[in-house]
């Protein structure tokens, strides 16, 4: 064999045995105790926990680590599109892969193997952002598997020429489209012309959806409408949906029926829903993250991801999906193991299902993605927020981190100290 993860517990069987992972050809081709075999490279898990690797279902690349750039903000007003599109037109290709490459490497350092990179369009922008991802989405094949989402961030309604860009670059190899209809004039004719495009291009459809301080003209009605409408469920998912946090409970479990009725998914963004929320308070301030173990309860694919790093949505991050699952259950107390069970999930094989991966996970016949955590079970991964130990892509070994050593003094220095 090429490879043999040993002593390793499976994220979806914490409680079995260890188990060995057997590789050949990129492929996993034997999961047992005590496999015998020989490898080009063995890895001793030591009872750590392994994966398929974190999914990165909605993260911004291209316009992250410009915080510094960015004028600052209006007092308790973040004005965070503002505030980026005024620097927008100095975005080069160049520039978007250098800031966008210490983004994506800080992603591989925290286990993601899987992404899905939004990538807003726009004449100030044009498609200077897609081509820059796309450089470095070939770049970092060996790592990771990347797939772009292209959207208009600005409007699209009434942004003339996007329109006209989204299609270049779903021409040109952009394999989801997604839409922010809260920057339209016309909401529900943004979302109508993403379903169609969705459609002609035959892709998923991933939209920044329902970010706001109440429950008032909420788009996720149209979205589940046209879901169920054109048979798209499972391959629609909404982002944000802070507004599904300020509704009653009783109508919000009612949502959450309709929404994983219709096969529509939902990503929550912790770090960025918290910080860019409740600016309109000055006391007992709302927190406004959806409750994504309460959606997953009622039947709807949840998962949870970075958005931005450093930049006016959010200015700081260091790309661990574990610890935006922490943050996660903190804000909405989550405490129980089989809860944040679920937040693991949400990181994994739940994102892997929001994306339509048919090969994500640890099984005999897919390709030998195996991330390795400090932990030895999902919930104290989520509780301690442990980093991953190795990574490997397609049984290629693409991150080693040692575990930090501390050095006590010795014996006969402890015993002539002072006290």
């Amino acid at each position: 064999m090429d490879l043999i993860v040993r002593n390793t517990r499976l994220s979806c069987d914490p409680v079995a045995p260890p188990v060995d992972i057997g590789v050949r050809d990129g492929r996993i081709v034997a999961i047992e105790p005590g496999l015998r075999a020989e490898a080009r490279e063995v890895y001793d898990a030591g009872g750590c926990m392994a994966c398929g690797g974190f999914c990165e279902t909605h993260i911004h690349l291209e316009k992250s680590r410009i915080i510094d750039r960015c004028a600052p903000a209006n007092g308790r007003d973040a004005m965070a599109v503002r505030r980026i599109s005024d620097i927008k037109h100095t975005f080069t290709v160049e520039d978007v892969v250098a800031r966008a490459r210490q983004t994506l490497e800080a992603c591989l350092a925290n286990g993601a193997t899987r992404m899905r990179a939004h990538v807003e369009l726009d004449p100030k922008v044009g498609l200077r952002g897609f081509e820059g991802v796309r450089r470095l989405a070939r770049d970092y094949a060996w790592a990771i598997d990347i797939e772009i989402c292209v959207f208009p961030q600005e409007g699209l309604t009434n942004n003339p020429g996007t329109d006209e860009l989204l299609v270049a670059a779903l021409r040109d190899g952009a394999t989801v489209v997604g839409a922010a209809p809260a920057y339209d004039t016309d909401h529900a004719a943004q979302i109508r012309r993403i379903f169609a495009l969705g459609r002609e291009f035959d892709v998923d459809i991933d939209m920044h959806l329902d970010f706001g301080n109440s429950p008032e003209g909420m788009d996720i009605h149209l979205v589940c409408d046209l879901t169920e409408q054109y048979r798209l469920g499972g391959r629609v998912t909404v982002g944000h949906a802070t507004m599904l946090s300020t509704m009653k409970l009783p109508d919000l479990k009612a949502l959450a029926r309709r929404i994983g009725d219709a096969g529509v998914a939902v990503t929550v963004l912790p770090a960025t829903d918290l910080f860019l929320m409740g600016r309109d308070q000055t006391d007992n301030i709302r927190r406004g993250l959806a409750d994504v173990n309460l959606l997953a309860a009622h039947g709807v694919t949840c998962s949870l991801s970075t958005n931005n790093v450093l930049n006016p949505f959010t200015p700081f991050g260091d790309c661990s999906l574990v610890r935006m699952g922490n943050l996660q259950a903190n804000v909405c107390q989550i405490g129980e193991a089989g809860g944040l069970r679920e937040i693991f999930a949400m990181l994994t094989e739940r994102s892997a299902k929001l994306m339509n991966l048919p090969d994500y996970g640890l099984k005999i016949g897919n390709p030998a993605d195996i991330v390795v955590v400090d932990a030895t079970s999902p919930e104290q991964a989520i509780a301690e927020i442990s980093p991953p130990l190795a990574a490997f892509k397609r049984g290629r070994r693409t991150l080693t981190r040692a575990r930090p050593q501390l050095h006590a003094p010795e014996p006969h220095a402890l015993a002539g100290a002072t006290p």
